[in-house]
């Protein structure tokens, strides 16, 4: 792996899970970790529900947009962090491929939000303890 891994989180949308993963790994690793985030079925805005959750642990994602899952992202990604995409996510042989299996904030309040921003949370704080081990 580069000196600087690159992770794309994936979900259908990109309004909701994969944004707020993005959002945490650029909160925890700062610079360290090149940070992506698409989808195979992109919605025109960040959901806001998942804007207000983040927002509630000082993480601004409100500047974020949903992005169109792009064939060079992914193969140009280390690690690719999949969230109920489906077949819809490109396969390379080499990479890393995680699929994170969690609640879809779509149509949710921010109530209902919390918990799944707080298991992304956990998920992200375990892959970046592996990316870039403490020194």
């Amino acid at each position: 792996m580069p000196d600087k891994p690159s992770v794309l989180f994936v979900c259908v949308h990109n309004a909701g899970r994969s944004q707020m993963a993005a959002g945490w790994l650029r909160h925890l690793a700062g610079d360290r970790v090149e940070v992506r985030s698409a989808g195979s079925a992109p919605a025109e805005t960040v959901n806001p529900a998942a804007v207000q959750a983040m927002h509630e642990v000082g993480i601004d994602i409100t500047d974020q947009s949903p992005k169109l899952l792009e064939y060079a992202t992914a193969e140009s990604s280390d690690v690719i962090v999949t969230m109920g995409c489906g077949d819809a996510c490109p396969v390379f042989p080499g990479k890393r491929y995680e699929d994170w299996k969690l609640d879809d904030p779509a149509g949710k309040g921010v109530e209902s939000v919390r918990p799944i921003r707080d298991e992304i949370r956990s998920r992200v704080e375990k892959l970046l303890a592996e990316l870039i081990p403490a020194a």
